[in-house]
């Protein structure tokens, strides 16, 4: 059995067709999966609100003992055993990996284990799995060397995986903030004109603009329940820039911190960041579209004009084939 499946994963046609056929079904999945997506946005509000309640628990605790409780979820005892042990905070830590999570939307002590044991894992990995099969199991015309470089390309890729998934969270996160800020914004100030506290207006924002984004609308409830417990707004106002990442919402931050330090009308701020997030918005979607033509000259070379030829000058060969018989 172990020699039919080494003679199987040996074979160059085999390889081609499982690759075909994992192709395929990843296309069929691709285009199924706005079909079987469901909406997760009552759980993440519910976790959002755990964390919340959290913090509040934990902010009591402390006031009432004097010390600070952590309350937070502790990574799996395997996995912290393995970062303790291998003190993989010291050798594979980098000094924005917590800063870098938290703006993914990974919190506690749980994502930073996690991210350090696969950030060690991975390239041991995949350098162990290349090995296998270049010097035991395929059976490739290649020297040693080309072999052990080609491992030690696998182990450097496992090492950068997991900070390449972080880029792509900390990416697609931002851009669901940047794209549903300035309606926050114009929400926002309606709750301030109407009323309403700071504290109440970022917690009503949040349960309105989460059905457009999960994301701004789970920072928004933590700053919320940031500014009912710490002493200074403007903490709660630069966490929420720094979880963000996102410029225009660190400007609004900013606004909102000098709005308070100078006590200038909250208002007016709020109208004057809104009116540049849309303005910022509405120009980074005319930059998309002048940007369509150049990208789209490459593709109508390759897949539009040759078939566009054949359309125009086929049925002209096909006379002329027929006059020469």
């Amino acid at each position: 059995m172990v020699q039919y499946w080494a003679e199987r994963l040996a074979d160059r046609d085999f390889l081609i067709a499982v690759f075909a056929a994992v192709a395929a079904i990843m296309t069929v999945l691709t285009l199924a999966m706005p079909l079987l997506s469901s909406n997760n946005l009552d759980k993440r509000m519910k976790s959002v609100a755990l964390e919340r309640e959290k913090m509040r628990a934990r902010e009591r605790e402390r006031m009432a003992r004097g010390q600070a409780v952590n309350l937070r979820r502790e990574p799996k005892a395997l996995i912290k055993r393995v970062v303790e042990d291998f003190d993989l905070a010291k050798h594979l830590g980098t000094d924005d990996a917590k800063e870098k999570l938290v703006m993914a939307g990974y919190r506690g002590p749980g994502p930073m284990a996690t991210f350090l044991f696969f950030r060690a894992a991975a390239p041991i990995t995949l350098a162990v799995l290349t090995g296998l099969y270049l010097f035991v199991i395929g059976s490739f015309d290649l020297s040693w060397q080309i072999k052990l470089l080609i491992v030690i390309v696998a182990a450097f890729l496992g090492i950068k995986l997991p900070q390449v998934f972080i880029s792509n969270q900390i990416a697609k996160r931002q851009l669901s903030v940047r794209r549903a800020f300035p309606d926050a914004m114009d929400l926002l100030l309606i709750c301030i004109e109407s009323g309403m506290s700071v504290e109440a207006a970022f917690r009503k924002v949040s349960t309105e603009i989460g059905e457009q984004s999960i994301a701004l609308a789970e920072e928004l409830v933590l700053t919320s329940a940031e500014m009912s417990y710490l002493q200074d707004r403007r903490l709660a106002y630069e966490n929420l820039g720094l979880r963000t990442g996102v410029e225009a919402v660190k400007n609004v931050c900013g606004a909102l911190i000098q709005a308070e330090k100078y006590g200038t009308p909250l208002a007016q701020a709020l109208r004057v960041m809104a009116q540049e997030s849309r303005d910022q918005r509405m120009n980074e979607a005319e930059k998309k579209a002048a940007a369509l033509p150049p990208k789209l000259t490459v593709p109508m070379i390759i897949f539009f004009l040759p078939v566009l030829f054949v359309v125009i000058l086929g049925p002209a060969m096909i006379s002329v084939f027929e006059i020469w018989k």
